[in-house]
This record gives C-alpha cells, structure tokens and sequence, in this order.
C-alpha cells in the first residue's frame, strides 16, 4: 500500500504508521510505502529511522495550517509513490481556552489545523484515491460528541471534522473512495500528559467502563481497519474508540442504578 500519513512523528499517527508495517508482515504482503508528515522533523526521521526494516518511509516537516502545504504534500507522494491508496488525516492541535475568553486566533488555528486540512488534502488526493478505490481516514475526537469544559475551538473544530467526512463519504463513495472517522476516548499522548498524575489518571479510567485509558496502539488498529481493503463496505461512519466513555452519559448525571 502507498499511505499518506499527518501528524505521524508521534502519538496516534506514529503507532498508525508502524500498524501498517506489521499487518503488511503479518499478510505476508509487500512492505507499505509511507510517506509521515508532521511539524517536529527530529520525531520524524527517529520515527521513519524505527520503521526502516519493516517499510518504505519519507517524511516532510510540514505546517499544515498553511493552505498550499496539503496540495504540496499529496503532489509529493503521488510523484514518490506512483499513486495512492490511503491518506491518513491525523494532524490535530488541542487549544486549551474558554469560549469567553478564547482568542478569535486560537479558534481559527484549531479549525487550521483540526479541520480544514483533511477537505485540502482530500479534494488534492481524491483522482488518485480514486484510481485505486482508496480510503480517507480521519482521527476526529469523542468530544466532538461530549463538550469539555475550556476546549471551546477543540469541540467544534473536531466535530465539524467528523461531518465533513460524512459529507466527503457521500460526495466521493461514487468514485469508489470510502472516507471514515475515528473518535479516540482519553488516550495516552503527548497531548494528554496531565495523566501522568496519578490521581488524575484513576478518576478518568474509573470513568470509563472497561477501567483503562487508551493507547495510541488501540486507536491506530481500528484506523488501520478502516483503510485497508477489508473494510470494503464500511463508508461515512465515525468510530468511537472510548472504552465505552460516550455511554456513560446518563450515569454522569446521577442517573444509578444497582446491577
């Protein structure tokens, strides 16, 4: 497979990139060839350097928040590749802020950086997905579904991610481009090192009905999924990947009951 992976030097999107490798091993298939973006180019060659054995790996330092840099991106691993077969729309930004005192340039970056490059990088990359009848997958988020407080351009920035990708599904399906979503739970990253405190850490996975938080490698499976071929009929859906945290609404609310 030829990949076109954002934000990959870290996180979710690096565990994406190595996914790929291993499943590719695990099918006794031809190594993947990717191509890992991301703003931090020390992360990236030490991740494309971890992955030299098991794929083709490129990387470009990259803004995505700059409009030409998704068109540029896409032209390169066509030109690379030959083609494509999955772009993996991962990059994202968590504005910490609430919407009264939120600066009008934090709300625009969120949505620069969360929303707007998976439409730039899609529209760039859909004649040669379509060449091939691949896949889109965006990293959306549960809060898209469940506001937080002081994450008042995180929300709508994620949520509106994960309609465009139902609208770029029912646009682009005809043309035989699948595009999906996945909306990883409280999930171990550097965005989320507050739950290197202990106590934080217990309150959240107490929360969450399978009592764990996430890991990068949890969501990047079901990613994985969702890009591949054996997801053939899966199209226009947004994945939860929570531990269940988005059922838990109710129960949050006072709502118990003794089972």
């Amino acid at each position: 497979m030829d990949i076109l992976i954002t934000g990959g030097a870290s996180g979710i999107g690096r565990s994406v990139a190595f996914t790929f490798a291993a499943e590719a091993r695990k099918r006794g298939e031809k190594p993947p060839r990717m191509l890992i973006a991301d703003l931090n180019r020390e992360k990236l060659e030490e991740t494309a350097s971890q992955l030299a054995d098991g794929a083709e790996v490129l990387t470009e330092a990259v803004d995505l928040a700059q409009p030409e840099a998704c068109e540029q991106l896409v032209k390169r691993a066509v030109s690379e590749f030959g083609g494509l077969d999955a772009l993996i729309s991962n990059a994202g930004v968590g504005i910490p802020g609430a919407l009264k005192t939120l600066t009008l340039a934090d709300y625009e970056r969120s949505f620069a950086v969360n929303t707007r490059p998976t439409f730039l990088l899609g529209q760039a990359a859909l004649p040669h997905l379509a060449e091939r009848k691949g896949a889109i997958v965006a990293t959306a988020s549960i809060a898209a579904y469940a506001p937080q407080p002081a994450l008042g351009a995180y929300t709508p920035s994620k949520a509106a991610l994960a309609a465009l990708v139902k609208q770029m599904s029912l646009e682009w399906g005809p043309y035989g481009v699948r595009c999906n979503s996945v909306s990883p739970g409280p999930t171990l990253t550097g965005m989320t090192q507050y739950y290197a405190d202990p106590e934080i850490r217990r309150a959240r996975e107490s929360a969450i009905p399978i009592r764990k938080l996430g890991t990068p490698e949890d969501i990047a499976n079901v990613i994985v999924f969702l890009a591949r071929p054996e997801s053939g009929f899966v199209n226009g859906v947004d994945v939860a990947v929570d531990g269940g945290l988005l059922n838990t609404a109710l129960i949050g609310a006072g709502f118990q009951a003794k089972l």
